[in-house]
């Protein structure tokens, strides 16, 4: 089995390795073929959550993507549901670059054409709007949940177990979670489970496109 490198980018600063690098585990454990490095931005301790925070973190996200080319990894991923500066670091880089928010939303499209999206907050990011298009018909977030530290909590995972099922009612055929915090704490196998429809976990999709991408190159550069 061939083995790939990839290079995961956090877009909030933690100083815990284990907390750094645990959407890269969750990627190793769905696909043994790839090997994750992860990393983080500086000076960004509540992440990105409105655009000044997203533009302030474009240029770090930079910094690190021109760094894991440098070092010789395959592949990026940028482990946020936004893809901040994913299509400026196409452009930087000839190793694929991959966003979680829009790797989710397509992956969602091959599950069904009534998409919803559980955010942790009120607001779906703008790269998930526009993959999902006029599928998307539902949106929802838990009540009083701010950040994943509320969903750690038992009330927390219950307003997002409500949160779902309330897409559900609405007709939803898939669920996208619009966070990665939610992968963190890796809730969407309980919340597939309370609800019955496919839930679409973004840095598993992610991490999904990233094998794909690679795959394809091999195989079609054998081919030519």
């Amino acid at each position: 089995m061939k083995k790939y490198t990839i290079g995961l980018i956090r877009v909030l600063t933690v100083q815990d390795e284990d907390l750094l690098s645990r959407h890269g585990k969750i990627i190793e454990e769905a696909f043994p073929e790839l090997k994750v490095i992860s990393r983080c931005i500086e000076n960004q301790p509540k992440g990105i959550y409105d655009k000044k925070t997203e533009e302030e973190a474009k240029p770090k996200i930079l910094r690190l993507v021109k760094e894991f080319e440098n070092e010789g990894v395959d592949a990026i991923i940028i482990s946020c549901a936004a893809d901040p500066a994913v299509e400026e670091a196409k452009k930087l880089v000839s190793v694929p670059v991959i966003g979680a928010g829009s790797s989710a939303s397509a992956l969602a499209l091959a599950y069904g054409r009534k998409i919803g999206v559980l955010n942790l907050t009120e607001e779906t990011p703008k790269v998930i709007r526009e993959v999902l298009a006029n599928n998307l018909i539902a949106e929802d977030h838990p009540d009083g949940v701010s950040n994943t530290l509320d969903l750690m909590t038992d009330w927390g995972r219950k307003e997002a177990i409500n949160a779902a099922k309330r897409l559900k009612e609405k007709g939803v055929e898939v669920i996208v979670l619009g966070c990665t915090g939610m992968s963190t704490i890796m809730i969407a196998p309980n919340l597939e489970k309370e609800v019955g429809i496919p839930i679409i976990d973004p840095v598993i999709a992610a991490g999904a496109v990233a094998l794909h991408s690679l795959r394809r190159l091999d195989t079609w550069g054998d081919a030519k």
